[in-house]
């Protein structure tokens, strides 16, 4: 008979390794943790939601046959008929916004004076807007940007003053019309 090699010697004071957690624990933890996330993810996205009372779902057919005349109704607008100054084409449905775009901003800032900025906003009015709000608005803006400094919309603290000052200045010059501007593009060159 062959001896071992390494015959096994006793040791005093070590205890033989614990063994960790069993798995139907570790199942029942992870399962826990997943339901409490899902639960937060749930909870968040229902704040996040806005709650005008109709989903996206319902308004979906409402605005397939406005688009295609479906009912044999004449709709003015549209995409390429356009109203006077580019306004909107779908119908204002009640609670919801038309937003109106906006000719491009193209101008050079005030200083450093070779540095150009580009900007496509759009305006969020609550109701149908008035005849010439936009381009007055428009207009403001155009002058209001002229006037920007480079220091003053750097980084992300600048974009969120530049986006209040535009917003504050289209509700002073449309008497509170405008809702907000939403900012579509911003670049410079």
């Amino acid at each position: 008979m062959a001896t071992p090699v390494f015959p096994e010697l006793p040791i005093e004071g070590l205890t033989p390794p614990k063994k960790g957690p069993s798995l139907i624990v570790q199942g029942g933890i992870l399962l826990a943790l997943t339901l409490v996330a899902a639960g937060m993810g749930w909870a968040t996205g229902g704040q996040l939601t806005p709650t005008g009372g109709a989903t996206p779902q319902a308004e979906a057919p409402a605005d397939a046959h406005g688009a295609s005349g479906g009912h044999g109704e004449a709709k003015s607008g549209g995409h390429g008929g356009g109203g006077e100054h580019g306004e909107a084409a779908a119908p204002l449905l009640p609670g919801h916004p038309m937003v109106v775009p906006l000719a491009p901003i193209n101008v050079n800032l005030a200083a450093p004076s070779d540095v150009w900025l580009r900007l496509e906003l759009a305006l969020e009015f609550p109701n149908t807007p008035e005849p010439g709000v936009a381009d007055s608005v428009h207009q403001d803006l155009l002058a209001f940007t002229r006037t920007l400094k480079l220091y003053q919309i750097e980084g992300p603290r600048g974009i969120v003053h530049l986006k209040a000052d535009l917003d504050e200045r289209a509700k002073l010059r449309s008497a509170g019309k405008v809702a907000r501007v939403l900012i579509r593009t911003m670049l410079f060159e």
